[in-house]
């Protein structure tokens, strides 16, 4: 019996056209499905109908999660009952401000081109079994990361055929909001990428067009999974010494946080037209629209000093400085 079908409280046909509603506009909709089918449970035992006393009791069930967690479910559960307002205007609908405060973001860190440096030269020297191909796969991982600002589930989904040598390309498939792009490679990447794969060659690593991109001694048609990359690329961030302002040692992810910030640098520097470039950026990252690329733009030192620099050279005639004899109290 289907998720949808199990439903079973007085919601239930609600809860089916609901889901019905967002698989029919193409959305996965996995983790909402199963938030709402515990909701369903929740009132199936009760019997009754959602109202704020057993939307408040629902909530106590879930008093284990962390906040961050309760938080998404409450925010599940109101979209739908917002649904159902608009046949029944009387339902109830849970107000969002008895939610849990939202965590605040985490600040990402923002590698200098020397710490780029540093996490190579880390990886250069790693010792232990098969060091070798280890060095190769951990060192192209992080420049894929660092020059393409992929995300780490999309770098662990390449597959050899998704490389196009000729055409120096990288083909992302069906990654996020189920978007598929190809990303062009820099030089640079594509001799680390032939390097890395001559090392393949050598130590008998598949090399079928399906066979994956990253690969382990043990890789036979599978390749890294997500918790033994992380692990591995984790021990050679701390192994850098590179430390956030908190004193922890920076997230892989940063390296995307990166990518997107040095790309805005080179831009500034270059006295390219920003604003007409961010699409593109936003294209290359994979996101639906140039508001989800600004949230990796952070505004650092370096590209505040690139604006106020081109700001200056376009504008600086205009702005006449106050001469000593002027008056400040005025």
């Amino acid at each position: 019996m289907s998720a949808v079908r199990s439903f079973r409280s007085v919601l239930a046909p609600i809860l089916r056209r609901y889901l019905a509603l967002k698989e029919a506009l193409g959305r996965g909709y996995a983790v909402e499905r199963d938030v709402l089918r515990h909701l369903d449970a929740f009132l199936a035992d009760v019997d009754a109908d959602l109202t704020t006393e057993r939307f408040a009791a629902w909530v106590q069930t879930q008093m284990h999660l962390s906040s961050g967690v309760r938080r998404n479910r409450m925010r599940i559960a109101r979209n739908f009952c917002l649904y159902r307002s608009r046949t029944e205007p009387a339902c109830f609908v849970p107000d969002p401000a008895q939610f849990p405060r939202p965590h605040q973001p985490i600040q990402p860190h923002i590698f200098a081109p020397v710490e780029i440096d540093r996490l190579l030269h880390v990886v250069d020297r790693l010792e232990g079994p098969d060091a070798i191909l280890r060095r190769a796969t951990y060192r192209v991982a992080i420049v894929l990361l660092y020059t393409t600002g992929l995300r780490r589930g999309e770098l662990l989904r390449l597959s050899i055929a998704d490389y196009d040598v000729e055409a120096q390309t990288l083909l992302i498939r069906a990654s996020k909001f189920h978007k598929s792009r190809v990303v062009p490679l820099s030089g640079d990447t594509v001799r680390e990428l032939e390097t890395y794969l001559t090392h393949r060659r050598a130590h008998g690593l598949p090399s079928a067009p399906a066979a994956p991109l990253l690969c382990h001694r043990q890789c036979r048609g599978s390749g890294y999974t997500h918790g033994d990359f992380a692990q591995g690329l984790r021990r050679v961030v701390g192994a850098t010494g590179v430390r956030t302002p908190a004193g922890k040692a920076p997230r892989i992810h940063d390296l995307r946080h990166t990518f997107a910030v040095h790309a805005l640098l080179r831009w500034y520097r270059a006295g390219a037209d920003v604003q007409a470039k961010l699409p593109f950026l936003a294209a290359y990252m994979g996101h639906v629209s140039v508001a989800s690329t600004e949230y990796y733009l952070h505004f650092v030192a370096d590209i505040a000093t690139a604006a106020s620099d081109r700001f200056a050279q376009q504008y600086a005639a205009l702005v006449t400085p106050p001469s000593a004899g002027d008056g400040g109290g005025r």
